[in-house]
Order: structure tokens, then C-alpha cells, then sequence
């Protein structure tokens, strides 16, 4: 199996709960191929859907056509996982109850708020990193000063630390599974008008006391986090974690709608439903709208696994690209902005910043 195949089997693998044409595609390949398994694995795990495949192997009885050490591999991985979820869970409610407390409401986000709204039959399907959330311009600050004083401290220990733009940095307390952001933004600045705490609060949902987004602004940050905020629309790649969340929201609410209730973002958030409805093998409520731009991003994205020579060199230099423009962005930062100016004066001027990295001057 070869990149694309293993791709396109693993996001097949992941609707087999709820596609019978998949599932029954899917059976057939198990029943009659020799599965690659150690490619699958590989690729699942990259793609953090690892415990996803196995839970819908399980839930469909599939499990019964894989190597018995596998399926013991899976089930210990989708066990940690779960026992991981279970924790992050208990923490979530945690900072719930302490924040309503001091009368702010949080707005669970990604992965945590998927698990709070219960979109999956499995918590162990999600392998999930920080616990995140947003809060209005105003409660912001409140957060954070609550968080510190209840023992939440910095994850990363810095000096300075840089202008804080999307959110707060990452805090953890001790004993606990999962660091926290505080968010006051959901995007990066080029899109915060469009999609921001004002545009997802009017529309949030209570589940349990808990307040997260709504299933079509859940379906949207989904894509968001990779097309805008891991660059994704730039190197036209796909996150199968990202695309399976979608999957799973879009038999909750209308994808074709929920990608067309802005007017930047329309197109890349339509982009990548087209090619997930591609890549899970043209499932109805995956259906976008098929228009010029999301045919030229299909074309380059399903050229991407013919030669992956090519793809590689291409990434490179999109990633030299970026961090150009990241750059150039630092410095329009610094021009505008005071606090960037004051950042970089502490740092510029601090002889230790310099040994920290790795940096020194000089003649012999």
C-alpha cells in the first residue's frame, strides 16, 4: 500500500459506524487483501486516529479479521487513551465549576469541547492535547489571574516571554493530565473579525452545565485549527483527526451551510470539506460546494501523492515562504506595536538571552 491508499483506507475505516457502503468496502478488503498493517499504524498514529480505527473495528465487529497482536496493540493504546479522556474530563469540570464560581463562563473549544458535547460513542476514539478555551475580551484577564492563583503556573519557563496575540501561554498545575490555554482569540489576526468569541458565544450550546460551541461552529474550528492555524490551505495536506471531527459534526448539522457563514473563510473551510468528502469516499453529509476554486484545490491535493518527491520539495519551500512572511510580520510587529518593541529591546540587550540561545558574538 502506498501513501494514498493507506490514507484513503484509514479515513474509510473511520465512518465504518455510520457509512453501511464503507463498512461493507471495508469488510470485503479485510476479508480478501493482505492489509499492510504496519503502514496503517504508522499513518493512523501520525495522524492521531490510532484508537479511532479500533473503536470502529470493535463497533462493527471487525476486529475478528486482524493479527490477534494487533488488535492487543489497539486495544491497550485506545485503553490509555481513555483513561487519558477520563482525566482531561474530570480537569474540564474542574475549571468549569471554579470559573462559574467566580462568575465567568468558559467556552470549551477542539478537542476537550468535542468530548464535553459527547460527539463521540467512544471518549477513547479522541486522542486530545491541551484543554482550551475562550473567554470575552473582558473575563480574559480575570481568567487567567484565577487560574494562577487556584496553581496553574507557565508550562514553558522564559524570561520574556513575547506579546501574547491568540492566547495566554500554556499553563499546568501539578498533578494534573493536560495543560490549559486561554484563549481570547480564535484565529490568526488576518480572520479574527469574522470568527472570534462575539461570532461563537451568540450560538454556544449548555451541555451538562458546561457551555461549548455550536455543532456548526464546532465543524468550522475543526477545519480551522488546520487550514488556517497549522497552515494547512497552504500545503493542501490533510489531518485525518481534523477531518474525522468533521465527519462525525457533519451528521449533526448541515456541513454545505456551516462552511458558507463567512466570507474569508468560505473558501478554505470549503476547500477542505471537498477534499474530505473526497478522501471518506464521497459521503452525502460531507457534500460542499463545488466550485472552481475547490476543484483547483482538489487537483493539487490528490497531485501531492503521485510523486512524493516533488510534494516534499514543494513543502519545503512553502515552509521557507512562511517563515519569510513570519518575519517580515515580526517586524511590522515591532514598528507598530509597543510591547513587541519592548520585547525585543529585553531580549536584544540581555547577554544571558544570548547563551540561552545558543547565540555568540565576537572576534578571536
Amino acid at each position: 500500500m502506498n501513501y494514498k491508499e493507506t490514507l484513503y483506507f484509514i479515513a474509510k475505516c473511520l465512518t465504518i459506524s455510520l457509512e453501511e457502503k464503507n463498512r461493507d468496502e471495508i469488510e470485503i478488503i479485510l476479508k480478501t487483501t493482505d492489509v499492510d498493517w504496519d503502514t496503517v499504524v504508522k499513518v493512523s498514529t501520525s495522524h492521531y486516529v490510532f484508537p479511532a480505527i479500533y473503536c470502529n473495528f470493535k463497533r462493527a465487529d471487525f476486529l475478528k479479521y486482524l493479527p490477534a497482536d494487533l488488535v492487543d496493540y489497539m486495544k491497550h493504546i485506545t485503553n490509555l487513551n481513555r483513561d487519558r479522556n477520563t482525566q482531561i474530563l474530570q480537569q474540564a469540570q474542574e475549571l468549569n465549576s471554579l470559573l462559574l464560581t467566580n462568575n465567568i463562563i468558559p467556552i470549551f473549544l477542539k478537542g476537550t469541547g468535542n468530548l464535553l458535547a459527547g460527539i463521540y460513542e467512544d471518549i477513547g476514539e479522541r486522542m486530545v492535547g491541551d484543554i482550551d478555551f475562550i473567554f470575552s475580551k473582558e473575563d480574559y484577564p480575570k481568567a487567567i489571574t484565577i487560574l494562577i492563583e487556584f496553581g496553574y503556573s507557565e508550562v514553558e519557563k522564559r524570561k520574556y516571554y513575547p506579546p501574547v496575540k491568540k492566547h495566554y501561554r500554556r499553563l499546568q498545575k501539578e498533578n494534573t493530565i493536560a495543560a490549559v490555554e486561554i484563549h481570547k482569540e480564535l484565529l490568526l489576526e488576518k480572520y479574527t473579525n469574522e470568527f472570534n468569541y462575539s461570532f461563537v458565544e451568540k450560538d454556544s450550546q449548555f451541555i451538562n452545565g458546561i457551555s461549548v460551541l455550536s455543532y456548526a461552529n464546532k465543524l468550522n474550528l475543526s477545519i480551522i485549527a488546520n487550514q488556517i492555524n497549522d497552515r494547512g490551505s497552504y500545503y493542501k495536506t490533510m489531518a485525518l483527526r481534523n477531518a474525522y471531527d468533521v465527519f462525525l459534526l457533519s451528521k449533526k448539522t448541515n456541513a454545505k451551510d456551516a462552511v458558507n457563514a463567512s466570507d474569508k473563510l468560505t473558501n478554505p473551510l470549503n476547500c477542505f470539506l471537498a477534499a474530505c468528502y473526497e478522501v471518506f469516499n464521497t459521503v452525502d453529509s460531507l457534500e460542499y460546494n463545488r466550485i472552481k476554486k475547490a476543484t483547483a484545490y482538489l487537483s493539487v491535493f490528490n497531485s501531492q501523492f503521485i510523486n512524493r518527491k516533488k510534494t516534499k520539495r514543494r513543502h519545503k519551500q512553502i515552509k521557507r515562504y512562511l517563515f519569510i512572511k513570519s518575519r517580515l510580520n515580526l517586524f511590522y510587529n515591532i514598528i507598530i506595536y509597543k510591547e513587541y518593541r519592548v520585547f525585543v529591546f529585553k531580549c536584544l540587550t540581555d547577554k544571558n538571552w544570548y547563551k540561552e540561545k545558543g547565540i555568540q558574538f565576537g572576534l578571536k
